[in-house]
């Protein structure tokens, strides 16, 4: 029984062994040494192995005949692959050979795709950059053609859309540094055209009001009918009938008449040719500084800035201009000029306001206005204290006036040569008469050559004296004042000329030294002819306010009076200079007052008595030449 279970023990001791993994065999031989029939265990262990002996070898008989033919068969594949080997080593050679110029082909191939994704690459770069290169370019041609706004529209555009698309380049980080610099000096520079053109027109701002007062008037002159203006029409013929007689005016001395082509914008601007065509005041500004300054502030985020600035510099100005110069009140010229520069003012500012949106807005015109005490010529802005301040400045205007005809009469009398006028033909004699009213039927039936009574004297200062007249009308014609108000003022300043200017005038040509008893007999003479002619004044100045000559309280002329007593004065400096003359024969040394008698006849006069006779029958002759009645 024990030997059974030994028996079955040793079976499947071998069963394991064949069957486990010889790794751990180890456990499994040590149950057999540790049991006490080993050597039982061994012969069953031989029989084992005898018994897959026998397997393998019945195993190998079976299967040696295949594996002898296989061996032929292998050794017959080894010559074909001998041969095989040798045809893949020359086919390998030739593909080799025949690989080399298609491995060079495809390097150069290679070469050519990487330059052809290069030069694909730069395309596409200089797609970007070239822009910017080119926006640069021109960004420099308008810097150096000073056409500001388009260079900061293209710095804007270079900064936003081109230097981002072209990448991070050296050239494109110097063009981001330089865009600020540019910017700065694109603002600065148009601050110093802004500040050049406010300059220009605070200088030249009399210009600009005198081209706006004549549009004005040319504009107002064409809205009004012509048949409502007799007095002007005839104001104008009268002067052009002096103009084209040349009486009041010499092209090469200031002796004419004051209302110098210079002055006619002020005092007649109607004088004008009807076809010339008056530029309008905006003409002469250039405003493109302006324009251009504020788009440029615009666009950098500044133009709050501009805007204040703009109009701080101009309330300067506006206090400039509305303060009067220290020397105005002495010539018409100061006037013109101090008016002709506040509306040169507004002419601007009106313009800016209605040309630019809110650099200025209608407030800030009305605020310089009110500190302009309302003046204005026509410009959209109200005149209602217009005319108060022009009726105050009347009696200034009056004395303006007065100085500049005592020029001119001093220049008439000075230029005089105190002569008869000759005149050879009909046209001369027509001529003269027109300028002045002379009465004469005996003289008019005398035959040519003849001579008129007076000297050049007399129709000059007639036409000046009617001069005068029509500078007072201007004056006054557009201050809504009655016809009888003019009158009056018309009146009232020209008794001033008479009794005052011209009066002085005469008496300085009467008392001035080297005056001869004939140019004192002549001066007589004149103003005997002057004083007839004071009622065709009176009616001149009828006629051109309109206002009949015997109306009550009407204020009559003084010239009667001026004019007698400058013939008076006259008078008595010939009595005066005749005295002194006979005196002066009278008392010179060793007078023999009794002729020695040669012969023994009868007594001679003596040479200094006969010299005395001649003299004063020379003058006595000359005497015979004043008027019958003085």
């Amino acid at each position: 029984m024990a030997s059974m279970e030994t028996a079955a023990e040793h079976e499947r001791i071998l069963r394991e062994i064949e069957s486990t993994d010889t790794n751990c065999i180890g456990p499994t031989l040590r149950s057999v040494y540790d049991g006490q029939e080993h050597g039982l265990f061994m012969e069953k262990l031989d029989v084992r192995i005898r018994n897959h002996d026998r397997e393998i070898e019945k195993m190998c008989n079976h299967h040696f005949q295949g594996f002898v033919d296989s061996i032929t068969e292998l050794l017959k594949v080894r010559g074909e692959a001998q041969k095989l080997k040798s045809q893949v080593i020359e086919t390998n050679g030739r593909l080799q050979d025949d690989g080399k110029m298609l491995i060079s082909s495809m390097e150069e191939l290679k070469q050519c795709r990487v330059q052809q994704r290069n030069i694909a690459t730069t395309i596409d770069k200089l797609t970007h950059c070239l822009p910017v290169l080119e926006m640069y370019s021109k960004l420099q041609e308008e810097m150096k053609a000073k056409r500001y706004y388009p260079a900061l529209r293209i710095l804007e555009n270079l900064e936003r859309t081109c230097l981002p698309r072209a990448g991070q380049y050296r050239f494109c980080s110097i063009m981001a540094e330089n865009i600020p610099k540019l910017r700065t000096q694109i603002r600065d520079t148009a601050m110093m055209q802004l500040r050049d053109f406010l300059e220009s027109i605070r200088k030249h701002s009399d210009k600009i009001g005198e081209t706006a007062i004549k549009q004005a008037q040319v504009q107002r002159s064409l809205d009004s009918s012509v048949s409502t203006q007799p007095r002007i029409m005839t104001g104008r013929r009268s002067r052009k009938e002096a103009a084209a007689a040349g009486v009041g005016t010499d092209s090469n001395t200031h002796g004419g008449s004051p209302v110098s082509e210079q002055d006619s914008g002020i005092l007649d601007v109607e004088d004008e040719e009807e076809d010339e065509e008056v530029p309008g005041a905006q003409d002469l500004v250039d405003f493109s500084p302006v324009y251009r300054c504020l788009h440029i502030y615009t666009v950098l985020g500044l133009r709050d800035v501009f805007e204040n600035y703009y109009r701080k510099q101009r309330r300067k100005q506006a206090r400039l201009v509305l303060q009067p110069h220290s020397n105005m009140h002495e010539t018409l010229e100061g006037y013109s000029r101090y008016f002709n520069q506040i509306v040169g003012f507004f002419v601007v500012e009106d313009h800016i306001l209605h040309t630019t949106q809110g650099l200025v807005n209608r407030a800030y015109v009305e605020e310089l206005w009110e500190l302009a005490l309302h003046l204005s010529f026509g410009f959209g802005f109200p005149v209602s204290q217009l005319f108060d301040m022009l009726l105050e400045m009347r009696e200034q205007y009056g004395e303006i006036l007065l100085k500049r005809w005592n020029i001119t009469f001093r220049q008439v009398l000075d230029q005089d040569n105190y002569s008869p006028i000759p005149v050879s033909s009909e046209e001369e004699y027509r001529l003269y008469t027109s300028q002045f009213p002379l009465q004469d039927p005996e003289l008019e039936k005398l035959p040519f050559p003849k001579k008129l009574p007076f000297s050049e004297f007399v129709p000059k200062v007639y036409c000046q004296l009617k001069e005068f007249i029509y500078a007072c009308l201007k004056y006054s014609e557009d201050l809504h004042l009655s016809s009888t108000e003019v009158d009056d003022m018309i009146r009232k300043s020209t008794n001033l000329l008479l009794t005052r200017t011209l009066s002085h005038c005469l008496q300085y040509a009467i008392k001035k030294k080297n005056v001869g008893l004939a140019e004192l007999v002549q001066v007589i003479i004149n103003t005997t002819h002057l004083e007839q002619s004071c009622h065709f004044l009176e009616e001149f100045i009828s006629n051109i306010t309109n206002v009949p000559p015997d109306t009550v309280n009407a204020t009559k002329l003084y010239g009667t009076s001026t004019f007698k007593d400058a013939r008076h004065a006259a008078e008595a400096e010939i009595y005066t200079s005749l005295n002194t003359k006979i005196d002066q024969f009278l008392q010179l040394a060793d007078y023999n007052w009794v002729a020695v008698v040669q012969g023994g006849g009868t007594l001679a006069a003596s040479d200094y008595l006969i010299d005395l006779m001649a003299f004063l029958k020379s003058t006595f002759t000359v005497f015979t030449n004043l008027p019958v009645s003085t």
